[in-house]
């Protein structure tokens, strides 16, 4: 009878009153015994916002999220949980229980390295408290942290596939960390970090007038990849994909600023008979090859080839006023001056390489200006060369105008970035899209005047005596000031 007795009551030592043992309920027995289990991760200086939500998440589900509440009610709390006990003592009680019962098990969620900080705390809600206060601030200087990272993340040497978990990994830490990125800033970051080789394709995702979300962003961009990798298997070397886009309108780019070094480079992955060296000037092999390379005594023969003469007649009689767009360019480039609207003598060594491998030199560089219906717009770096054909760096014209550039089949449009306005359509024809060189009119009316009279040659001029205005007349032919007298009624009074 005694050992029933004392299996079915609970002594509490401080108060002295017997209490039944049921009052434990079964979800407080099921949040003792799994909590830690529950909550697999526990709780470190870097991962706060996942634990608490996973915390709260497993008390609401059990009935006691309120012990979390800054100031409790005691007897709202109780009633809600006791079952048919109604002395205040044993509700006082009852809350007690489940706090402590909820306070051990909390602390079995957290980690060595955070427990001293709440080990002397006494109830659920001051364990709380106290690690929400604790991690607040350290947490918004990690989501700092982790949005800088964002901001500068590169694409580098990792694949697309782990280009993008990388990202998606920060992303997720930022929410962790209890804060947000928006998709279309993640988009940004996406296209920004990566390499130049992925540029046309990112130009045309932010041109695209219809919104796009992260999941297609990611399928568009796994399929770039594979398709930039199957071009770099057919066309391994750079300098074919220039000759083959270059090469029927003598169309080509100018040197870096490193020339000897950088065409030495380009050359040896063109066939030897199209490589022309340096130092003599002739074909067949290149600068580093060449026998008068250690000689500093050399100076190459003045090239008289039929093939530079060719070149130069052929550019002269037609030449082409319009321009091209092209995205292969670096500069922009003319066959004019007078496209130049501010002009220097070309001092450098740089020189425009062709498609089939020849130079031409460049004259003068300087820049211009490209009328449109609204605007004109700044042409920066531009170069004067015997070439065929007026090239736009499309590059340069969008960075330096503020504008971008929408290609489909039939044509191109130019839109103003600040006004979203269209500055200029223009066809596509032949696979290239000109922009025709606008007409000018050979006669400027607003700059014909009608001639002035003698008489008013001699108001405007002060009223001179009649010597003198034939003196005028005499060295200024242009004034067509008559030789005969004039009649002056102000002057005849004054006399």
């Amino acid at each position: 009878m005694a050992n029933t007795a004392s299996s079915s009551f609970h002594t509490e030592a401080t108060s002295g009153v017997l209490f039944p043992a049921q009052s434990v309920s079964p979800s407080l027995k099921f949040v003792i015994s799994n909590l830690k289990f529950l909550v697999p991760n526990p709780l470190t200086p870097d991962n706060y916002p996942l634990w608490s939500n996973q915390i709260i998440k497993i008390l609401k589900a059990n009935g006691f999220a309120l012990f979390l509440d800054p100031k409790p009610t005691t007897v709202t709390a109780t009633a809600t949980l006791a079952n048919d006990n109604t002395d205040s003592n044993q509700e006082s009680h009852q809350w007690s229980v489940i706090d402590q019962n909820l306070a051990a098990a909390l602390c079995s969620t957290i980690s060595p390295a955070v427990l001293p900080y709440v080990i002397q705390l006494n109830s659920t809600h001051e364990i709380w408290s106290t690690l929400q206060t604790r991690f607040q601030s350290s947490n918004r200087s990690k989501v700092i942290q982790l949005k800088n990272e964002l901001h500068n993340v590169s694409m580098k040497n990792l694949s697309m596939s782990q280009y993008l978990t990388e990202i998606k990994k920060i992303v997720d830490q930022i929410a962790s960390a209890g804060s947000t990125v928006d998709s279309e800033d993640v988009m940004i970051y996406i296209l920004n970090g990566l390499p130049p080789s992925y540029q046309p394709f990112a130009a045309s995702i932010r041109t695209m007038q219809t919104s796009l979300t992260l999941d297609n962003l990611y399928a568009l961009l796994i399929s770039e990849e594979i398709h930039l990798q199957a071009a770099a298997t057919k066309f391994p070397t750079s300098v074919d994909t220039q000759t083959a886009l270059y090469a029927s309108n003598y169309r080509g780019r100018r040197g870096r600023s490193r020339p000897s070094q950088e065409k030495i480079q380009t050359t040896r992955s063109v066939p030897s008979s199209g490589v022309i060296c340096q130092i003599c000037k002739k074909k067949g092999h290149s600068a580093e090859a060449c026998w008068h390379r250690l000689n500093p005594n050399y100076i190459p023969s003045q090239p008289s080839n039929k093939n530079s003469q060719a070149l130069l007649a052929n550019t002269d009689t037609n030449n082409s006023t319009d321009w091209y767009l092209d995205s292969g360019a670096s500069t922009h480039m003319t066959n004019s001056t007078d496209n130049l609207a501010t002009s220097n003598v070309y001092t450098g060594t740089d020189k425009v390489t062709l498609g089939d491998g020849r130079s031409v030199p460049i004259a003068h560089s300087g820049t211009g200006l490209l009328p449109t219906p609204s605007r004109k717009l700044f042409l920066s770096q531009l170069l004067h060369t015997p070439i065929s054909h007026n090239l736009l760096s499309i590059s340069n014209l969008v960075k330096d105008n503020n504008i971008s550039i929408i290609f489909d089949s039939s044509g191109f449009i130019f839109k103003d970035l600040t006004t979203n306005r269209i500055l200029l359509r223009g066809p596509c024809k032949d696979g290239l899209y000109r922009i025709a060189k606008p007409v000018h009119q050979t006669q400027h009316t607003g700059l014909s005047v009608a001639r002035t009279s003698s008489s008013q040659w001699h108001n405007r001029l002060g009223h001179p005596s009649h010597r003198i205005l034939q003196h005028i007349s005499k060295n200024n032919p242009d004034l067509h000031i008559s030789s005969t007298s004039i009649s002056c009624n102000p002057c005849n009074q004054c006399k």
